[in-house]
């Protein structure tokens, strides 16, 4: 599959979030192939640290259960703060991407590094705008690569969910 045909999720809370990948993963998707992106952190009054180790995110902190047991599924798991969006992690095909966006300075006006990152796997300004309002509001970004084949699975698999937008 084309990365810019990756169907593209979006999910209000975390657990719905983590709901759809343990289903996708149970119904034989590689977890190399889902990328997730989210914030669903709230400062607090404790410190909170993450860190990998060996492709798994560790953290510690008042968030440790949220980020360290459900994102240590997902491949390359990784935590950046990001002007406009905050403390956002994320994992999958989709981190080397976004590093890709930051290290070459390859911005686009208007759009944030994750809508860079988005534009240059072809999605449309117009969807970005979406992808990072819903991003603003601690909502989930839930995309999944693969063949073609794999794209209607999930679709057909995540679309019998109430919980899902499908973007």
């Amino acid at each position: 599959m084309n990365e810019n045909d990756a169907p593209v999720y979006i999910f209000k809370t975390h657990k719905e979030a983590e709901d759809a990948v343990r289903l996708l993963m149970s119904s034989g998707f590689d977890p190399k192939q889902l990328s997730l992106i989210g914030k669903g952190y709230h400062s607090e009054q404790h410190p909170v640290g993450f860190y990998t180790a060996g492709d798994r995110i560790k953290s510690w902190g008042g968030a440790g259960a949220l980020w360290g047991g459900f994102w240590g599924l997902l491949f390359a798991p990784a935590v950046f703060f990001l002007p406009g969006l905050g403390l956002v992690a994320m994992a999958g095909p989709f981190v080397s991407l976004l590093v890709g966006v930051l290290e070459g300075a390859v911005l686009i006006g208007g759009v944030s590094a994750v809508g860079a990152a988005l534009m240059q796997l072809g999605v449309s300004k117009d969807q970005v705008v979406k992808y990072e309002n819903a991003l603003t509001v601690d909502s989930y970004v839930l995309m999944v690569h693969g063949t073609p084949a794999e794209a209607h699975k999930a679709r057909m698999l995540l679309l019998e969910t109430s919980t899902v937008e499908a973007a």
